[in-house]
């Protein structure tokens, strides 16, 4: 549990900083994409939202991150504690896979109103980035956890 708390803080950290780029750039609110998260509890107005709010911004933010820990938590348990994992690259192989299979739950899998929301608000490239932000941020992470062992 210990290492997936510390690989998804990593993941949720790194993948907002690439929200944020891509938001500010392609819709002039560095928070849109995160306040689009927050849909699963506040529907459409979400979608819409740009400035930096504690019902849209807070909510989206905590719901990312605790995605983040949950698929943390995952990778940690199925891979990322492994000792074949120790290894810079192996572990960016484990949390590349870990975050396309995440992508791939997110957009096939789960309900519409429980999806990420930031797919409207970010082109697919951006959305690309965000996931690799994730990947690298996952494996930083679990890297990190186990080195302290």
């Amino acid at each position: 549990m210990r290492t997936g708390l510390i690989a998804g803080a990593g993941a949720s950290v790194l993948s907002t900083a690439a929200l944020m780029l891509a938001g500010r750039r392609e819709t002039g609110s560095a928070v849109a994409p995160t306040n689009a998260t927050s849909h699963w509890l506040w529907g459409k107005e979400s979608l819409a939202a740009d400035r930096a709010t504690l019902r849209h911004t807070g909510v989206g933010y905590l719901t990312h991150h605790l995605a983040a820990i949950f698929w943390a938590t995952l990778y940690a348990w199925v891979y990322g504690n492994r000792q074949g994992a120790q290894s810079i690259p192996a572990a960016l192989a484990g949390a590349t896979a870990a975050a396309a299979v995440s992508c791939v739950v997110d957009y096939t899998v789960t309900p519409e109103r429980l999806r990420p929301g930031f797919e409207h608000r970010l082109s697919k490239p951006a959305m690309s980035a965000m996931y690799g932000a994730f990947a690298i941020g996952l494996a930083a992470g679990c890297l990190f956890a186990n080195r302290r062992r």
